[in-house]
């Protein structure tokens, strides 16, 4: 039997993969072929997209994030590639994730896998909130940079669609970066998105009402509703709309905000979905002093703003940087758009 490197590989079959991938490292027994540029590589995870490992960039000197994606497949992944790509190669914000490379094959018979180098942070705010409790002060900066990452992606047009704490990066001197960009949309609120509703597999939790309850009409407020989830997580170290299904799902929500007032189901497009909410018997609204006790009063009441179960009611992003909760940051002048279409 030949003995197991670090990886957890055969030294036998990584010396005769080596052999045949002069430019490749082996982690966990994925071939990497990044090199000779590209080297010390080191497994950071992994999941549906594929895996990413950090790097030395052998021309700037920086340690890089580069994550392996095999698209080609499998058309939805194939999609999803093609979208984050065009979108962040297009997108340049200190709080949104850049692409500083993309490695390329020699000919399309050989094209199977996809590397795209981007800059490397140390961990995510799902990650950060599963061990230690934040402070107020960094729950106000990290929204701050949030929103104005969003801010930034609404310039351009572009619905995010699949804002959690795992998809914002963070580092050690707390920067923080948006990424995966593979669900975005242009925003578009006369389409009918029932077709692509069946590709929506952004984490149910923090899923606009909106977005279970119509077929159409979304708008860049879905962004805003799941900021609202991330900053109630950042109070509390948990989530707050837990759901185990859909309908779990908006009972979790009506449970906190309460049965929806008349004029609140009049945005329910849905006709069986309004008459749905409509015979739910009559829940009261929970105080966010009661679920966050020790939250400062101003973020609570931010929050309250962003979790309006009306989407036309739900404070646009511009309205949420100018609020008072953020004022020791806010700069209209350092809050940069886009205008890509």
């Amino acid at each position: 039997m030949a003995d197991l490197n670090s990886n957890g590989t055969g030294v036998e079959s990584t010396l005769s993969m080596e052999m045949s991938h002069p430019n490749a490292e082996i982690i966990r027994g994925q071939i990497f072929e990044v090199g000779p540029r590209y080297t010390k590589l080191a497994y950071i995870g992994e999941g549906a997209y594929g895996m990413v490992v950090s790097a030395d960039d052998t021309i700037t000197s920086q340690r890089v994030a580069i994550k392996k994606i095999s698209p080609f497949e499998h058309q939805t992944y194939c999609q999803r590639t093609l979208r984050e790509i065009t979108i962040l190669t297009r997108f340049k914000h200190e709080n949104i994730i850049d692409i500083r490379d993309i490695l390329r094959v020699d000919s399309i018979d050989q094209m199977r896998d996809v590397y795209i180098v981007q800059c490397l942070m140390e961990t995510d705010l799902y990650k950060l909130l599963k061990t230690q409790r934040l402070s107020n002060d960094h729950i106000c900066y990290f929204l701050y940079q949030i929103l104005r990452g969003v801010k930034y992606i609404h310039s351009a047009n572009v619905l995010h669609r699949d804002l959690k704490p795992s998809n914002l990066l963070l580092n050690k001197t707390c920067d923080l970066k948006i990424c995966d960009f593979g669900l975005a949309r242009i925003a578009d609120p006369e389409h009918d998105h029932t077709g692509f509703l069946t590709e929506y597999v952004a984490t149910r939790w923090y899923r606009a009402p909106e977005i279970m309850l119509n077929s159409k009409g979304y708008t860049k407020s879905i962004d805003i509703w799941s900021v609202g989830c991330i900053l109630a997580e950042m109070l509390s170290n948990r989530p707050i709309f837990p759901g185990k299904h859909y309908l779990d799902q908006l009972n979790h929500i009506l449970g906190v905000l309460g049965s929806p007032s008349r004029d609140d189901l009049e945005c329910i497009i849905n006709e069986k979905a309004r008459n749905y909410l409509e015979s739910l018997p009559f829940k009261p609204n929970v105080p966010w002093t009661r679920l966050f006790p020790n939250a400062d009063a101003l973020a609570l009441d931010l929050l309250g703003k962003m979790l309006s179960f009306n989407p036309h009611k739900r404070i646009p992003v511009e309205e949420a940087l100018a609020h008072p909760y953020l004022e020791q940051y806010y700069d209209p002048g350092d809050e940069v758009f886009n205008g890509f279409r």
